[in-house]
């Protein structure tokens, strides 16, 4: 809605603009008559419109992180988008924040965010996901849903199928998710809750059928589980300082119309330090352990929800992952900050195929652009064990 509203304002003023510009003579009759303006009117006119264009959008962004008293507090960001996985794009997400109870100063705004991107290489995607603290944060309700179509690339499951470049192959996918959780509040900082999760993936179009094995190119899975989360943070999107613990046991039975039954534990811990003025040291760990006859869907996978930043998503996939990334964020001047991170990834089929030198490195720097209070766009640049690439996106990756 935000998006069409910015569109016919432009529209409006151009429209506007044209009209005043357009010369008006009679024709002797007393009928008023449009004349045709000449090449050096319509240019001045263009590089007028086209002046003010600027200085609207110049103005618009100059403003989205000033304080408001709105019930709904919403800016437009659309932009150029990169990654690995999906090459250069044009992405557009409206971001808002708002309360539950207004009168509470203490209760944490909630947030929505509402997403489209689209790449050269044809993905397409279209989603909203968003965390919201209910009245005196007795409870939690959080959301994600999302439609993707990916043209993409397959290397096989394992690290030895990712490690070899001659796997890499093309396939297609489309992808739809939906996954809500609801938390109620046991203490000041914990919480514990319900959890489901419904997804349809239908892949076509395998170079190499063969990495697959004998699993089924189209999956359907639906769970059902428990969450427990402690959580300090004083700020949801962009901590300075607290604690985040997350543990998520998910289920999905062939009760559930399931064709591979099988469950996960996923554990997250997260915590975040102030050490000097305009700086704030983050670190994350994050596991991910799958037991049962787990679908190649639902592989843990290197380079997803703002991890291993630089590699391509799902080059590397297996039953189970232990990674890590220790940040430092800097504020420079205004809205402008950088960051630079360290990291590490291992994923295996089982505890007793661990190895050293599977093990992935990580490591980059960012730009950081305040694009409204405590919420950013940021430009990694992330080195991988394959080779380097950007990020670009909004909210930390953490």
């Amino acid at each position: 809605m935000k998006r069409h509203i910015l569109l016919m304002i432009i529209t409006s003023v151009i429209w506007a603009d044209a009209s005043a510009g357009t010369m008006v003579q009679e024709d002797g009759t007393g009928d008023t008559l449009l004349a045709e303006p000449s090449v050096e009117t319509v240019s001045a006119d263009t590089s007028r419109h086209r002046f003010r264009l600027l200085k609207w959008v110049g103005n618009y962004l100059k403003n989205t992180n000033k304080k408001t008293d709105r019930p709904f507090d919403y800016s437009v960001l659309i932009g150029p988008s990169y990654s690995a996985s999906t090459s250069a794009g044009l992405g557009g997400t409206v971001s808002g924040l708002y309360s539950w109870d207004r009168a509470d100063s203490l209760l944490p705004k909630s947030n929505v965010s509402v997403f489209a991107n689209a790449s050269l290489t044809g993905m397409l995607s279209l989603g909203v996901k968003g965390n919201n603290f209910l009245p005196h944060e007795r409870y939690r309700l959080n959301y994600q849903l999302y439609i993707l179509n990916f043209p993409g690339k397959f290397w096989g499951i394992g690290y030895d199928n990712g490690a070899n470049d001659s796997n890499e192959s093309d396939y297609n996918r489309i992808k739809v998710q939906f996954k809500p959780s609801f938390l109620f509040r046991l203490t000041s900082s914990l919480y514990a809750g319900v959890v489901g999760d419904m997804q349809w993936v239908n892949a076509f179009g395998f170079d190499r059928p063969d990495l697959l094995g004998a699993q089924d190119k189209s999956t359907v899975s639906c769970g059902l589980g428990v969450n427990f989360t402690y959580d300090s943070r004083d700020f949801v999107l962009n901590a300075y300082r607290g604690h985040y613990f997350c543990l998520e046991q998910m289920f999905y039975p062939s009760g559930f119309g399931n064709d591979y039954a099988f469950s996960y534990t996923d554990l997250t811990y997260s915590t975040y330090h102030r050490v000097w003025k305009g700086g704030i040291l983050a670190l994350e760990l994050h596991t991910l352990f799958n037991y049962g006859d787990v679908p190649w869907t639902m592989l843990a996978q290197v380079g997803v929800q703002g991890r291993m930043r630089g590699y391509y998503e799902g080059r590397y996939r297996d039953k189970n992952i232990m990674e890590g990334q220790l940040e430092l964020r800097q504020r420079i001047k205004g809205r402008h900050g950088v960051a630079l991170w360290v990291g590490a990834a291992n994923a295996f089929h089982n505890f007793n195929n661990i190895y050293y030198d599977h093990t992935l490195p990580n490591y980059g720097i960012g730009y950081r652009w305040e694009f409204k209070k405590r919420v950013n766009v940021r430009l990694d640049f992330g080195f991988t064990k394959d080779s380097p690439n950007f990020t670009f996106n909004i909210n930390e990756a953490f």
